[in-house]
C-alpha cells in the first residue's frame, strides 16, 4: 500500500457529519483552550526565575512581560517567547562567529 492510498482513507474531523463530528470539534478546541491556558501559566512561573536563569534561556524579564501583554487569554504566550529565544540565539552566534 503507498503513501498516497493511506492518506486518501483518513476520516477527517471537518468532513465528518452529525453529532460525531461536532463532538470532535468541541473536544479539539477544548484541547487547543486548555493548552493554551497551560502554557500561560508556565509563562507565568517564568517570571519567578532570577534574570540568570532567564539569561540561560535565551529571554529576559522584559521578554516575558511583553508576551504577557500581547497575548489575549485564550493565546499562547509560549509562541512569543520562543520566537524571541529563537532571535536572540542567532544574534549571540553571529557575534561569536564574527570574532
Amino acid at each position: 500500500m503507498s503513501t498516497t492510498d493511506c492518506g486518501t482513507e483518513l476520516d477527517l474531523v471537518h468532513e465528518r457529519r452529525g453529532p460525531e463530528g461536532r463532538l470532535a470539534i468541541v473536544m479539539l478546541r477544548t484541547k487547543s483552550v486548555w493548552r493554551a491556558f497551560r502554557n500561560r501559566m508556565a509563562a507565568n512561573s517564568l517570571y519567578d526565575l532570577n534574570d540568570s536563569q532567564l539569561n540561560d534561556i535565551g529571554i529576559t524579564r522584559h521578554d516575558v512581560v511583553m508576551a504577557l501583554d500581547r497575548s489575549g487569554v485564550l493565546d499562547d504566550p509560549t509562541r512569543l517567547l520562543a520566537g524571541v529565544a529563537r532571535q536572540r540565539s542567532h544574534a549571540r552566534f553571529r557575534q561569536l562567529a564574527n570574532r
